[in-house]
């Protein structure tokens, strides 16, 4: 027979899951702390984070409250309800885009650097949805929710060039499914440090959260995702090489840990190398520079480009003079 006392906490799990995200696993592996395995699992999810899901009891195992340093053991279910983001005030604002494609179901945008893609605490505003929901009004998907829509795919406030937006939820969905499939082409453009010898290469290496610092992303052997970036050189400095980059995969910060993995961090990232000596970057030197998709429509093959920037252009031509 459940008490007052229980009916109550059962009526606030309860509550609680209508305004959570819920997602169920079996545990398989050598015994490992809950909160640990968790925190590898989410990789969104910083431990601190994890921990305090715990003890709120968002997570059960075998359906009961546990503490953050149990072992998991061969076959328990873990449960994990996550509290969905709390809306923020997204309002449309008159901000430039530069427009490289549209029509009815796409818009190909090449974003600027400096630009965030969607709102969060810290970016309230200003960002490529606000400015994106000021110019298709209502023709956006709303899969991704309020903070998101039509957003597919993002990229870095600092990496300037192509993104794809969805202005309704079949093309979105078509679109994601591309993304899924490896059949959407990405094509990048990036200044590195020191110089590439070979003339083309592959870094097959899998990514996760970084096990010391969880703002950043690392090459992961263990608990890391399949990520495969190609590179070819288009032009060597005195210290630098200038690459094109295309991915199979599309993880977090792929690129830029994928580089700095084997060598050569994009000129100009502080988190994943060090700030550019010669001159002002605003972040990394990277740019994407080519899109490649099939039109969810017509189903026909589009290839969207857009020329580097003008800041990296500055920064090329000031090598070249010193080359």
């Amino acid at each position: 027979m459940v008490g007052r006392k229980g009916k109550r906490e059962n009526r606030e799990r309860e509550k609680r899951r209508e305004m959570t995200q819920e997602m169920i696993y079996i545990y398989s592996g050598e015994s490992k702390r809950l909160d640990l395995w968790l925190t590898e699992k989410l990789s969104d999810c910083t431990r601190s984070y994890v921990q305090k899901l715990i003890e709120k009891g968002n997570v059960l195992v075998n359906n009961s409250i546990v503490k953050a340093g149990i072992k998991l053991s061969e076959g328990d279910e873990v449960k994990v309800d996550i509290p969905l983001p709390e809306e923020l005030q997204v309002v449309p604002q008159d901000i430039p885009l530069d427009i490289v494609y549209e029509d009815e179901d796409i818009l190909i945008v090449n974003k600027t650097k400096d630009m965030v893609v969607h709102p969060a605490p810290g970016n309230p505003d200003g960002t490529l949805v606000n400015a994106v929901m000021f110019h298709c009004r209502d023709s956006l998907s709303d899969i991704n929710g309020i903070i998101r829509p039509g957003i597919v795919h993002r990229i870095d406030k600092d990496t300037t060039g192509l993104l794809c937006v969805a202005k309704n939820n079949n093309a979105h969905l078509d679109l994601a499914e591309q993304l899924k499939e490896h059949s959407m082409k990405r094509t990048y453009v990036a200044l590195v440090e020191k110089v590439i010898n070979e003339e083309r290469g592959t870094v097959n290496a899998p990514i996760g959260r970084h096990p010391q610092d969880r703002k950043k992303m690392a090459v992961n052997l263990k608990n890391g995702r399949e990520a495969v970036t190609h590179f070819k050189v288009l032009e060597r400095f005195s210290k630098y090489t200038l690459i094109k980059l295309s991915l199979e995969t599309g993880r977090t910060h792929q690129i830029r840990v994928h580089m700095a993995y084997i060598g050569h961090p994009v000129c100009g990232d502080d988190l994943y190398g060090r700030k550019f000596p010669l001159c002002e970057t605003n972040g990394q030197v990277l740019h994407a520079q080519q899109l490649e998709l099939k039109h969810p429509r017509t189903d026909k093959n589009q290839v969207f480009k857009c020329e580097t920037p003008d800041y990296m252009n500055k920064i090329l031509d000031l090598l070249r003079e010193k080359n």
